[in-house]
């Protein structure tokens, strides 16, 4: 073998690259030693991955947790509406069963035109 590929390999096994750093090895550490070491390091990370993933699931769940509640409580405030929509329809129907409702809702009308009108043309 040429001297100096020797010398790189030599040289190569002492000093690795690792995330933007020099790592010292021992010169007779075993492949098994330096697996274990990488899986390790590596089981270390995705224990970190899980920890974050696990974090931002618990953040969704309350979010989603919320929006429940929200959406909920708008639900409530529509069926309560409606009711009260329901009720002055109802009223209006019986309000407008006899022509003489019919003609004092008639005036009404006209008068709420008029003070309108005469409001706008004034201003």
């Amino acid at each position: 073998m040429n001297p100096r590929r020797e010398y790189r390999a030599n040289r190569s096994q002492l000093l690795e690259m690792e995330e933007g750093g020099l790592r010292t090895s021992a010169p007779y550490a075993s492949s098994a030693e330096i697996a274990e070491q990488e899986n390790e390091r590596g089981l270390g990370e995705l224990h970190d991955r899980v920890n974050i993933l696990k974090r931002l699931t618990g953040d969704i769940h309350e979010e989603v947790e919320s929006h429940n509640k929200l959406l909920e409580g708008m639900g409530n405030a529509i069926d309560v509406s409606r009711s009260l929509m329901a009720g002055t329809m109802d009223r209006f129907t019986k309000v407008f069963e006899t022509k003489s409702s019919r003609n004092i809702a008639t005036i009404v009308a006209s008068c709420v035109v008029v003070f309108l009108l005469v409001y706008y043309l004034t201003r």
